[in-house]
């Protein structure tokens, strides 16, 4: 899986992971549904959000549940999963936006792409996802045109960026994008009320969704040659996180303006999570309650924070960077990613992402250092005073 929202199942509590699950096989399998196995392979975390946030004003009820039939990676478990309109409405979205990744890695010709015939079948494939998302999302009502003219002109915005250039400039589409795909959720769940603040919310979600992106890749882009909007711009990462801290507050205000049948999923995904998503992206990850949260590990010389070696620098050398390392295509990035899925790789530890090679958490990575309260916010942000891990 991919995205930014990518929680650990130990702070969401076993009712809100219950929850998350039924929203992730509904994506999956709504993508099943409309293109065909080999679609599940865009299943990502980010775009089941529109899917949890259409059930947050509806209702589970109102936006629909169904008993899905054994799955491998459920450990070859039924279980109830989310369906109905949130569903085929992500599933709409993912698809519309992995043909335009899909077409981006085939311009640039990455890895595989580089061959002809293997680049005739990846152009193959984003059509067949550009035909079956737009008609899912006619299906729920969306005009996936919103999202294709907002891709069709990042290109162009990107090629007149340079430095001086606003960043907010550059992560205009695809902010555009994902404002018009949260605010439909109002509508398919029948509270248009909704619409302005939700739209709020995912213009907010779409620059993060850039920011992060742009701050991951920098380094990887520095060393390639690759175009990247920080660099381009010459924007500081100082400024970027000032970005992303107004993101954020602004997601959480246009939350608490939208009305929801019940939230909580929907708040513990762009609130608590997102922020860590932000904080793992700048390297500033942390354990509120655990080890690091009284200082370094005795004996790792390396550690945030620990002092100055007192034999000088020339008796602890820095620890060499990795080299970077090129970037899988789409189609052996595909193959990879559900041999990843079958095995488990991306629920525990660290593993290398199937496209990137980014080494990226799993969700349940470095959960044993969560204390059992982290689990407060699953019931109502109802916060304990001894680890101080929300602050609604």
């Amino acid at each position: 899986m991919f995205g930014m929202v990518r929680p650990c199942t130990h702070r969401l509590g076993e009712r809100l992971t219950a929850q998350w699950m039924a929203h992730l096989c509904g994506l999956c399998l709504a993508l099943r549904g409309q293109a065909g196995q080999f679609a599940r392979v865009v299943t990502n975390y980010d775009g089941l959000v529109i899917s949890v946030l259409t059930e947050a004003q509806a209702g589970a009820e109102r936006a629909g549940r169904r008993r899905a039939g054994p799955c491998a990676l459920r450990g070859m478990r039924r279980a109830s999963v989310a369906e109905g309109d949130g569903a085929r409405l992500a599933a709409a979205v993912s698809l519309i936006l992995a043909s335009a990744k899909t077409r981006d890695h085939v311009t640039d010709q990455d890895g595989l792409l580089a061959h002809r015939p293997v680049a005739a079948a990846a152009r193959r494939i984003a059509g067949v996802w550009d035909k079956e998302g737009a008609r899912a999302g006619a299906g729920v009502g969306f005009d996936t045109a919103l999202l294709v003219g907002a891709v069709e002109r990042q290109p162009e915005v990107e090629a007149l960026a340079g430095p001086g250039t606003p960043l907010l400039a550059v992560t205009e589409p695809t902010e555009t994008a994902t404002a018009a795909a949260f605010a439909h959720t109002a509508h398919l769940a029948g509270i248009p009320g909704n619409a302005a603040p939700l739209a709020e919310a995912g213009r907010l979600f779409g620059r993060l969704a850039h920011l992060l992106d742009a701050v991951e890749d920098q380094e990887k882009d520095a060393a390639s040659g690759a175009w990247n909007p920080l660099t381009a711009t010459g924007t500081p990462r100082a400024e970027a996180r000032r970005l992303a801290a107004d993101a954020l507050h602004g997601i959480r205000l246009a939350l608490d303006e939208a009305e929801f049948t019940d939230g909580r999923l929907a708040h513990v995904l762009l609130v608590h999570e997102l922020g860590r998503s932000v904080e793992r992206a700048f390297g500033e990850e942390r354990h509120r309650h655990g080890a690091e949260a009284h200082g370094p590990a005795p004996g790792n010389p390396y550690a945030p924070g620990a002092p100055p070696h007192p034999g000088g620098p020339g008796d602890l050398p820095p620890p060499p960077p990795p080299p970077p390392r090129e970037p899988r295509g789409l189609i052996p990035g595909c193959l990879v990613f559900v041999g990843m899925a079958c095995t488990c790789q991306m629920c525990c530890g660290t593993y290398e992402g199937p496209w990137s090679r980014r080494r990226r958490d799993g969700m349940c990575k470095s959960c044993g250092d969560c204390c059992e309260c982290c689990s407060c916010c699953s019931d109502g942000c109802q916060c304990c005073e001894c680890c101080g891990c929300c602050d609604c």
